[in-house]
C-alpha cells in the first residue's frame, strides 16, 4: 500500500456535497468528520447525511467519529455505506470488541488518538486495527494549524507498527498541507487527511494530485 490522500469535507460546501466529492474525483477515500457537539464542540453529519452522500459518489467514504459512546453508533456508519470507520480510544469503553464488530460488518477498523493521548498504551490492540488515526491538532474545527510535538508519537507509531509487522495503515489528520505532509510521510505516515488545503484551492483535485505527488518524494 503506498501513500493515499483522503481529503475531508468539513471544509467544503455543505448545501452542495454531492457535486462537492465530484471536484476530488482522484482521492482515494473521501474523509467524513462526524461531530456530535459532545465529544467536539462542533456538529456536523449524522448516518442519514453520510447515507446519501455515499450513494452520490464512487469513491469509498472514510467516517471518522468524534462522538460519545462510540461502541453504540459506529455501526450506523457501516450500514449508512462507509467503506471505513474511526472511533476515539478515548470515546470507546470496549475497542477490541468494537474494532472486530465493525470488521465483522464489513468495514475496516480504525482508531483515533487526540494530540494528548499516547501511543504505547495501544501497542497491543495494532493487530486488530485496520489503519490508527494520529491527530495532529485538537480535533473538532478545521483549518487548525499543525502541531509538529505530534511527529516523534507517528515515529513511535510507525516503530511498533514494524515491530509487530502488522500493516496497519497509519493516517495523520490535522493542518496537512504541502508545508507539512513531507515531514509527516518522513515520521513514518502514509495516509493523509487534508480538508483547507484541498477545498481553499481553485482546483481541488489538482491539490490532491500535488499532495500525493508530494508525499511520494518524500516517501523515496
Amino acid at each position: 500500500m503506498g501513500i493515499q490522500i483522503t481529503p475531508s469535507i468539513l471544509n467544503a460546501d455543505f448545501a452542495h456535497l454531492g457535486a462537492e466529492v465530484a471536484r476530488i474525483g482522484s482521492a482515494d477515500w473521501v474523509h467524513v468528520d462526524v461531530m456530535d457537539n459532545h465529544f467536539v464542540p462542533n456538529l456536523t453529519f449524522g448516518p442519514t447525511m453520510v447515507e446519501a452522500l455515499a450513494r452520490s459518489t464512487d469513491v469509498p467514504l472514510d467516517a471518522h467519529l468524534m462522538i460519545e459512546d462510540a461502541d453504540r453508533n459506529a455501526l450506523a456508519y457501516v450500514e449508512a455505506g462507509c467503506g471505513s470507520v474511526t472511533f476515539h480510544v478515548e470515546a470507546a469503553t470496549a475497542p477490541v470488541r468494537l474494532a472486530r464488530e465493525i470488521r465483522s460488518h464489513g468495514a475496516r477498523a480504525s482508531m483515533a488518538l487526540r494530540p494528548a493521548t499516547p501511543v504505547e498504551p495501544y501497542e497491543d490492540l495494532l493487530p486488530e486495527l485496520d489503519m490508527l488515526l494520529i491527530m495532529t491538532v485538537e480535533p473538532g474545527f478545521g483549518g487548525q494549524r499543525f502541531l509538529d510535538l505530534c511527529l516523534p508519537k507517528i515515529r513511535r507509531a510507525r516503530e511498533l507498527m514494524d515491530k509487530h509487522g502488522v500493516e496497519t495503515w497509519l493516517q495523520v489528520d490535522g493542518g496537512i498541507s504541502l508545508d507539512t505532509i513531507e515531514r509527516c510521510v518522513e515520521a513514518g505516515a502514509d495516509t493523509f487527511v487534508a480538508g483547507s488545503a484541498v477545498y481553499s484551492a481553485d482546483d481541488p483535485d489538482r491539490m490532491v494530485a500535488e499532495l500525493r505527488a508530494a508525499a511520494e518524494r518524500a516517501a523515496r
